[in-house]
């Protein structure tokens, strides 16, 4: 991996990028899970915790999307999303072991994958365990 990742905060503005980089990144796999693929339900989810809400870039090149909560008990990655031009090039592995290292309460982190998703074996692979599941998801923690 090259280039320099930053992040800035989501605007109102950004939610057109975020529809298309949803439709991208998720499509196949919600519809692999049977799951809604209108535009409607992908609105829905591109703001749950917009409050949380950061652009990933590469270079000053918007790549990505990252949401993290900090809740009581523990830290919650809501979503990661990486264009799939930028995929498989250790950047999302770069990004949650930040988050990993800059956890200085050392809470669990916690995150939820469909379970058709391949993104699963990063989350195995960086140590994060399946402690619950619902019909479609994995309920990850590290």
């Amino acid at each position: 991996m090259t280039g320099e990742i930053t992040f800035k905060d989501c605007e109102d503005t950004d939610i057109e990028y975020l529809l298309w980089l949803r439709k991208e990144t998720m499509s196949l796999h919600l519809e692999k899970s049977g799951l809604d693929l209108d535009d409607e339900s992908h609105l829905k989810r591109i703001k749950y915790g917009f409050e949380n809400a950061r652009l990933i870039f590469m270079d000053d090149k918007k790549i990505g999307l990252l949401k993290v909560g900090n809740l009581q008990e523990y830290i919650e990655i809501i979503q990661i999303q990486i264009d799939a031009n930028y995929q498989g090039r250790g950047i999302g592995r770069k990004i949650i072991q930040s988050i990993v290292e800059n956890n200085l309460e050392k809470k669990p982190i916690q995150l939820s994958v469909l379970k058709e998703n391949r993104a699963k074996k990063l989350y195995k692979d960086l140590g994060f365990k399946i402690i619950g599941e619902n019909q479609h998801s994995f309920i990850m923690e590290l």
